[in-house]
């Protein structure tokens, strides 16, 4: 298994409601920490999307990873999380190194290596113009929402700097939504609300009552299961947005309730009022 493929399956699981032993916890630590690039990978990455030394446009900053390269090779570039399909590797190399950092300080917040190497990524990031100065352009406005996720684990008490992501999402996403299907990602509203479902309730909560109507909307229809890519992604998607909803007192009770495939249409399907005898995905 890949870096990128123990991230992912870490990340489903966790989002999916599922619990990791000590010894697992460590196992993939130490997976992870070893698949930290070396000096020649990353000077082969950078000098491959044309910003040697890491920096941004104005020379100063870094634009990209500085501890996790992702694999280089024939331009290919890794589905995010909740998935969208990355174009750029400014989104692609973010959330590949940001993901990994972010289980490895969730497992191992004390170890030395994690606690300086999330240090210097959040110094890293406030130095970006998708991390820190509300750019919207292109992929940028996406690696925003890779920064907010990466911030709920690693930085919640920054609540200047998580408003201040909130703030530019709501400015943005509607123009963003506009765009759908002409290079704009369907799934970067999903994403921010896996963003809501982590982010200190007392910074989330207002967006989740903001959303609210929405997700019960998306929890109410049912999803095709009809490829791998579906069987994978779909009930993990679900899963975030009860994840999110469920913060809500009135909604806390769904949070035990999982998705199912339905015997009748083959269709995945979230039943949020009552929790019948399910094949749970």
């Amino acid at each position: 298994m890949t870096a990128y493929e123990l991230m992912i399956k870490t990340n489903h699981y966790l989002i999916k409601g599922g619990d990791l032993t000590a010894a697992q916890k460590e196992n993939i630590v130490r997976q992870l920490i070893a698949v930290q690039s070396d000096e020649r990978t990353k000077q082969s990455f950078y000098k491959g999307v044309k910003y040697p030394g890491n920096a941004d446009k104005n020379g100063t900053g870094h634009m990209y990873p500085m501890y996790f390269i992702p694999p280089y090779n024939d331009n290919k570039k890794h589905q995010t999380v909740i998935p969208m399909s990355p174009k750029t590797h400014i989104l692609s190399a973010n959330s590949y190194e940001l993901e990994i950092i972010r289980l490895l300080f969730w497992f191992a917040p004390e170890t030395p290596d994690v606690k300086d190497m999330t240090q210097k990524t959040l110094a890293r990031l406030k130095t970006t113009c998708y991390g820190y100065n509300d750019c919207a352009v292109g992929e940028c406005f996406h690696t925003a929402l890779i920064v907010l996720r990466f911030l709920a684990a690693t930085a919640p008490d920054d609540a200047e700097w998580i408003n201040k992501l909130i703030a530019f999402f709501k400015r943005h996403i509607d123009e963003k939504l506009a765009l759908r299907g002409k290079g704009v990602h369907g799934n970067v509203l999903w994403y921010y609300w896996l963003c809501l479902s982590e982010l200190p309730l007392k910074l989330a909560e207002q967006e989740v009552q903001r959303y609210k109507d929405r997700i019960i909307n998306q929890l109410s229809r049912s999803s095709v299961m009809n490829n791998e890519n579906d069987k994978i992604n779909h009930p993990v998607m679900i899963c975030a947005i009860r994840n999110a909803l469920a913060r809500l007192p009135e909604y806390s009770y769904i949070k035990s309730l999982s998705p199912y495939v339905s015997d009748k249409d083959g269709r995945l399907h979230f039943d949020i009022s009552k929790n019948l005898p399910k094949r749970i995905v």
